[in-house]
C-alpha cells in the first residue's frame, strides 16, 4: 500500500526491513527455544521506539518494504490462517501508530516443511533475494541505493546479494546472527539504525539531496 502523502514527501532510499527482532518482539520457539517469531495473536507486539522509528524514515521519504521469512505454519507449529492472522495483527500495530509500509513481501514456505503445499525450496526465502527483487519490480525501487535491516546473517545475506547497505541490529551473537561483521554496520536497534541510514543516505547523496 502507497502512502497518498508520498508526492509531497522528500525522495528517500528504499528501505527493506526485516520483521521478528527488528519491528516485532521475539518470542520463544515451542520446539527449539530459540527466539523467534511470535505463534499468537496475543503475544505480539512491536519493539518498543520501533514504529517512531519507522515514522522517521517515512518522514524522511523513504519506501518502506517489509521482508520475513514466516515458516511456522510450514513447520506444523501454526496454522497458516494463524499465521495470517498474526500479519495482519502486526499491520494493524503498526496502524495505530501512524506507519503504513509501502509492501510487505512474506516468504511461507521451507525446504523440509510439515506442511506438504510449502515444502518448497523457493527463491523468496531469506538469504536468497527474491523478496527484495519482487518488491523492486513491484515497486520500482534502486536495488543499489536501498538499505536492508535486519537481526540475522539471512537478512544481510539477502541484502548484500542486491547491493544493498546493510545493517544488523542487536548486540549478542547467537544462531541467526553468527556473522554480524559481514554487515555494512552493526546498531543496538532499529532507532539507531534509522540514525545511521539517514546519515549514510546523505553523506552519499551531497547536500543538495533530502
Amino acid at each position: 500500500m502507497h502512502d497518498e502523502g508520498a508526492t509531497a514527501r522528500p525522495k528517500g532510499p528504499p528501505v527493506f526491513l526485516d520483521r521478528d527482532g527488528v519491528i516485532c518482539e521475539l518470542r520463544p520457539d515451542p520446539i527449539s527455544g530459540e527466539l523467534e517469531g511470535p505463534i499468537h495473536v496475543s503475544d505480539t507486539m512491536l519493539v518498543a521506539g520501533a514504529a517512531a522509528a519507522l515514522v522517521r524514515l517515512r518522514a524522511a521519504g523513504a519506501t518502506l518494504v517489509g521482508v520475513t521469512n514466516q515458516p511456522s505454519a510450514a513447520k506444523g507449529i501454526i496454522t497458516l490462517e494463524e499465521q495470517e492472522e498474526i500479519q495482519a495483527h502486526v499491520i494493524e500495530l503498526l496502524h495505530v501508530e501512524g506507519v503504513v509500509l509501502d509492501r510487505w513481501e512474506l516468504c511461507p514456505h521451507h525446504p523440509v516443511a510439515i506442511l506438504a503445499a510449502l515444502r518448497v525450496d523457493c527463491h523468496c526465502r531469506k538469504p536468497r533475494p527474491g523478496m527484495l527483487i519482487n518488491a523492486a519490480t513491484e515497486l520500482d525501487l534502486d536495488l543499489s541505493s536501498s538499505y536492508m535491516i535486519g537481526d540475522s546473517d539471512t537478512d544481510i545475506e539477502a541484502g548484500l546479494a542486491v547491493g544493498a547497505t546493510t545493517v544488523i541490529l542487536g548486540a549478542v551473537d547467537g544462531h541467526k546472527r553468527r556473522h554480524p561483521e559481514r554487515a555494512d554496520a552493526q546498531r543496538a536497534d532499529l532507532a539507531a539504525a534509522v540514525e545511521f541510514v539517514l546519515g549514510h543516505a546523505r553523506d552519499r547523496n551531497g547536500p543538495a539531496s533530502h
